[in-house]
């Protein structure tokens, strides 16, 4: 079987939601719906609180806007499918759902590694941060993230377009993914690992580039006398560092493995990690553990509630 239009359809696997439907909906549900909400919620107050429009902030409402479309890719399809009889999904959706799901993933990646470089300036170059982290440059490094992202992917799916499918059409992930689509194929997909290595060398840089400048943040951090500058630049970094060991954690586990091979219901359980729980600690960690966005968030809310009030 072709599957040469969008009418052809890929089926998930049966197994994936029988066993406890409801209640993976009702946790799945709840966990996207505090993703949208904490994400967005740091979005609007770093986009109207006139104290945090500086590089460090912007970056990070850039990151929870991605980490929004990210989870918004995949989880919805997922819920859909927790109830509908057939669970499947248009050849074209499929493709569509890979190309956003990973260009989103990948502008993310990008987005830390600006936000490590950031920190490395702010800290181990102070001085000169103003000069060199101008909001001109800051604009120009997140459009250069979207433009990079969205454009690195687009070979591998368009290819993956031309490809011939034929014989059993269930796809053993909870979503479109590369690895169990090309699985489908009836035809040699070893070309593919050529884009493979390309996206494992961009990641390995990202990581590489990340690690480099926190193991210089940190060395210059211990070197400043006071405990309690020590304390806030640690504070400001422990966050950074955190959501850049679970995304690429998460990463590295599902896409820089090589051969090894997992049980399909850990492959399930590396690839919720991947799609769903990373993305929830992100609020979490920047609202709960810093201050100024905490502040920001209870102005945005006391200010709604006054406008409210005097509006009535």
């Amino acid at each position: 079987m072709a599957f040469a239009n969008a009418e052809e359809n890929l089926d998930f696997e049966p197994q994936t939601f029988e066993n406890g439907g409801l209640l993976f909906f009702i946790l799945l549900f709840c966990i996207y719906m505090f993703i949208v909400v904490g994400n967005a919620m740091i979005f609007l107050a770093v986009q109207l609180d006139v104290r945090l429009h500086n590089p460090m902030y912007s970056f990070i409402s850039i990151f929870s806007f991605l980490e929004i479309c990210y989870t918004t890719v995949t989880i919805p399809k997922m819920l859909y499918n927790l109830f509908s009889k057939e669970k499947t999904i248009s050849f074209i959706g499929c493709l569509l759902q890979m190309y956003f799901f990973h260009s989103f993933g990948v502008t993310e990646s990008l987005v830390l590694t600006i936000m490590a470089i950031d920190r490395y300036v702010a800290i181990c170059n102070p001085l000169r941060y103003a000069i060199i982290m101008t909001p001109k440059l800051c604009t120009k490094l997140s459009i250069g993230s979207f433009i990079l992202g969205f454009l690195m992917l687009l070979p591998e799916i368009v290819w993956i377009s031309t490809l011939p499918f034929c014989g059993p059409n269930h796809i053993h992930q909870l979503f479109c993914d590369l690895e169990p689509v090309l699985l489908l194929a009836c035809t040699d997909t070893s070309m593919i690992l050529v884009e493979d290595v390309i996206h494992a060398i961009s990641i390995l840089t990202c990581v590489s580039v990340i690690t480099l400048s926190y193991l210089r943040i940190i060395t210059v951090i211990l070197r400043i006398p006071s405990g309690e500058s020590r304390k806030k630049a640690f504070s400001t970094c422990t966050a950074h560092i955190t959501i850049f060991l679970l995304f690429f954690g998460s990463v590295a586990l599902m896409y820089l493995r090589f051969s090894a091979a997992f049980q399909p219901l850990l492959e399930k359980i590396i690839a919720l990690m991947f799609a769903v729980l990373a993305p929830f600690f992100n609020p979490i960690i920047y609202s709960l553990r810093n201050k100024d966005m905490k502040d920001a968030i209870k102005k945005m809310f006391c200010s709604q509630k006054i406008f409210t009030v005097s509006g009535s």
